[in-house]
Formats: structure tokens, sequence, C-alpha cells
């Protein structure tokens, strides 16, 4: 096993474990080292938080446990954030980010905002199982030109498709951008629901935004 992969698997372990202290060693080994700062992120922390989520549904987990883990990953991600090599954006653009309401899986929004974070977006993270009304509120509340909503059940999907509509309803579609994500989504359904974009995962998010604003 190459010195990296090993590195990335203690990460994931730390994650796992709620090993906070373990987290923060591990990602400024990362650093050290000069390995990439974004695929420690999705190989090593992702995979971890992942597997508690796995636990969690399994019932092996409680809600201590999760945030547990998610407190070391947060702890590595802060850690990490500084040296992912992304281009800045010259406009700190507003992104209102969030899972749709009824779904709380959250582990590829929360990558996503690490993504747009370190591209320098403003990101309004709405956090999980977030309220239909609340997405087109935050839009305005704050000028976002970019709403990004993920879901990771089908059941949840339908969500997406209200949020859109409620953007018609209110006149304010013409005023932000949609881009839909997670694993049952596809560019297909971003289409039929009258999204603008589909992200087939977390890296590919700040391109997205990138074209949306684009002037």
């Amino acid at each position: 096993m190459s010195e990296k992969r090993e590195l990335f698997e203690k990460l994931a372990k730390s994650v796992v474990d709620g090993d906070e202290e373990g987290a923060r060693q591990l990602a400024e080994e990362v650093v050290k080292r000069n390995i990439d700062a974004y695929e420690a992120i999705m190989e090593g922390l992702a995979v971890g938080m992942n597997k508690v989520s796995e636990l969690y549904e399994k019932g092996e987990y409680y809600v201590p446990e999760v945030l547990l883990s998610a407190s070391a990953m947060n702890v590595a991600v802060e850690i990490l954030k500084p040296h992912i090599k992304i281009d800045k954006t010259a406009k700190p653009i507003a992104v209102v980010l969030g899972v749709v309401e009824g779904d709380i899986h959250d582990i590829g929004k929360n990558l996503v905002k690490i993504m747009l974070d370190a591209a320098g977006y403003k990101v309004i993270d709405l956090g999980k199982d977030v309220p239909i009304g609340e997405f087109v509120k935050a839009a305005r509340d704050n000028g976002a030109e970019v709403i990004g909503m993920s879901a990771l059940m089908t059941t949840t999907m339908p969500g997406m498709k209200k949020v859109v509509d409620q953007l018609v309803a209110s006149n304010y579609r013409d005023k932000v951008k949609v881009m839909i994500g997670g694993a049952p989504t596809t560019m297909e359904y971003a289409k039929s629901i009258g999204a603008d974009m589909w992200g087939k995962d977390a890296s590919s998010a700040v391109g997205i935004v990138k074209s949306l604003t684009a002037r």
C-alpha cells in the first residue's frame, strides 16, 4: 500500500472513530507531505463520513457518534481547505445550498460547500431537511445568484421541483440559477423539473457555478 493511500485510510478511520486530535494530526501530515488536499478530503474524510452514515442507517451509531465524527471531519477540513488547489472566483457570488425537505443525507452537500468556500463564493448553507420555502426566501434575502439542492432519496426528489415551481410562482425564476445533485438525480431529471444544471459530484460544483454565473 502506498504511503498516500495509508494516510487516506487513517483519515477515514479518524472520522469513523470521532477522533478529533487524530484527524488534526493526519491533516497536518497531508499538508506537510504536499499531498493533494482535495484528494485527502474526498478519498479520506468523505469515505469515513460515508461509513459513519452506513453505521447510522444500520442502527450501530446514534446521533452522538455521528456528531463526534462530523466534528473530527470538520477539524481536518479546516486545516486542508486553504490548500485546495482551485481557482478563486473574481466575484464573491452568493450561493444557497441545502438538502431538500425530508432528507437528512448531507455529506455531498457539505463537500460542495467546502469546494465553493475554497473557491471564494459566499455560501448560505441551509443544512438538511430544508423546508421548501426556505430556499426561495434565502435566495431573496441574500441576493443569491444560484440555488443548489441535493437529495439522496427518490422520495424527497420531488421537493426540488417544488422549489423551482415556487421560484416561478414568485416571479423570481429569472433572478437565480438552479443546480441539483445527489445519487438518484440525473441531468435528465434536472431538465424535467426546470433546473439549469446537474452535478455528478462535489468536484464539479465550482465549474457549474462558474458557468451558470458567467456574464
